[in-house]
């Protein structure tokens, strides 16, 4: 579920002694790093407490509280909430920040991630029942010919198949816009007319044509970042026809004027224009992987946790599930994750076994059972690698180790579920299940042994049990 960092930010601001108890605040890739006037306003508790609060960490006259991914929104909340000069003028909407290539790249960055984070559950569940139906098929107990067999594979494949429309109401949420409108726009582009249409184009010499300019054929089902431009123009052109539209006629003239200029925007060049983008970022992955060979699931896996700290590891999430959608399976950045998460996992165990700080032995033990059964990483990352710091370094040699491995043995997952020791049946091969099986067996033992002796062997500086 998606937090509100409007309600979390203000009881971080409370619980450090109010806006006048700050004296500066900037942030990091993960922290909100404050510099308070008396730190013996701050009730420590009671930030720790705070749903959304990871972390605090005391350093260098800084007051630090670790937020993790969203630390940018966190920021900008707190910036509305007291006068920190031209920063807070900008976040309060008083004044535009000046449009930098930095900022561009930031903004697209945070479309994607703000758009793909609440989807993540509904992408997650219909993996799983895609896998489990795959297995009951593979396992003889499921005939694939079936109805309860098709059946199944519908209930998994619902997500995917309308993701357009799923993507375009988070989207709207993002960009500010009518989600309602979005969804409809979307609607239209996996309409079964127009799909039909698409593909008659497809398969025979004909083109279709809308007032006269052709339409590009392209198929709409399991894309993102068609739905994600879409949305954002959406968002002005809402805003330009509420403008132009009498008061008295809002009611009927705004949404058709906004349906028939979005959509036909949709369908002869964004929806097009993003599939192309998707494709090129894809053909990109596959030359890179063509090129360098498992050596390229190695340095991918080696780098994901960096990935995972800065949110970027959610910038691959359309194009996974373009490639699995285009071949049917993905075999560069899913399979670099089971080095990457498992090794997490690896490392805090470690760490609770050597720590003689308690606090951080609890915190260990439950950021290895996140890491190692549900492949949620960020406990670890946070609360034990970035932390103490060393231990990261076990997890990115143990991530590039076992990543090259994955590449040798040619690992690709058929679903969409973060790696961990109970999901590695996502990266069976039903033409081959027996090689796949030991070589997920062998990555993943090696991944939590390799990472647990990494961490003991270079270790790490203790956390003394009086400053917990």
């Amino acid at each position: 579920m998606a937090k509100d960092y409007t309600v979390i930010s203000r009881k971080i601001v409370e619980q450090i002694g109010g806006i006048d108890n700050i004296a500066n605040v900037t942030h990091c890739m993960t922290r909100l790093r404050f510099v308070l006037k008396d730190e013996t306003l701050a009730d420590d508790e009671a930030v720790k407490a705070i749903d959304g609060v990871m972390g605090l960490v005391k350093q260098g006259g800084q007051y630090q509280i670790i937020i993790g991914n969203h630390v940018g929104t966190a920021y900008q909340e707190v910036l509305k909430l007291g006068n920190f000069g031209e920063q807070s003028e900008i976040a309060k909407g008083e004044k535009k920040e000046p449009l930098t290539l930095k900022k561009v790249g930031n903004n697209i960055l945070d479309a994607i991630v703000g758009t793909m984070s609440p989807l993540i559950p509904a992408i997650i569940g219909g993996s799983m029942v895609k896998l489990l139906v795959m297995l009951l098929g593979m396992a003889g107990i499921l005939s694939a010919d079936s109805e309860t067999y098709k059946l199944i594979n519908t209930i998994g494949d619902g997500a995917f198949y309308f993701l357009p429309m799923l993507v375009a109401a988070s989207a709207a949420k993002k960009f500010k816009t009518d989600m309602f409108l979005a969804i409809s726009i979307a609607g239209v582009l996996i309409h079964p007319d127009f799909r039909s249409m698409m593909e008659a184009v497809t398969v025979g010499d004909t083109a279709a044509h809308f007032m006269g300019i052709p339409i590009a054929s392209v198929k709409y089902t399991y894309t993102v970042i068609p739905s994600i431009c879409m949305t954002w123009i959406l968002s002005y052109i809402e805003r330009g026809v509420d403008k132009i539209t009498p008061v008295v006629t809002k009611n009927f003239l705004k949404p058709m004027l906004i349906l028939l200029i979005a959509a036909p925007i949709a369908i002869l060049i964004i929806g097009p224009a993003g599939i192309y983008v998707g494709e090129g970022i894809s053909s990109f992955v596959f030359a890179v992987q063509d090129k360098l060979g498992f050596v390229a699931v190695g340095i991918m896996g080696a780098i994901w946790p960096l990935l995972v700290i800065t949110g970027m590891h959610r910038v691959f999430t359309p194009t996974i599930l373009q490639t699995i959608s285009e071949t049917g399976m993905e075999g560069t950045v899913m399979p670099s994750e089971i080095g990457a998460n498992l090794s997490l996992g690896g490392v805090s165990l470690a760490v609770a076994l050597k720590t003689k700080n308690s606090e951080l032995r609890q915190t260990a033990l439950a950021a290895a059972s996140s890491a190692l059964i549900a492949g949620t990483t960020e406990p670890a990352l946070y609360g034990v690698a970035v932390r103490l710091k060393r231990p990261l370094l076990a997890s990115l040699i143990t991530g590039f180790v076992c990543g090259c491995l994955a590449g040798i043995g040619g690992l690709a997952s058929r679903s969409m579920v973060s790696p961990s020791v109970l999901t590695g049946v996502q990266f069976i091969d039903p033409a081959n299940p027996g090689r796949s099986i030991a070589w997920i067996a062998g990555i993943t033992i090696l991944s939590i042994v390799l990472s647990f002796v990494l961490t003991l062997v270079i270790g790490f500086e203790d956390i003394p049990e009086e400053e917990k």
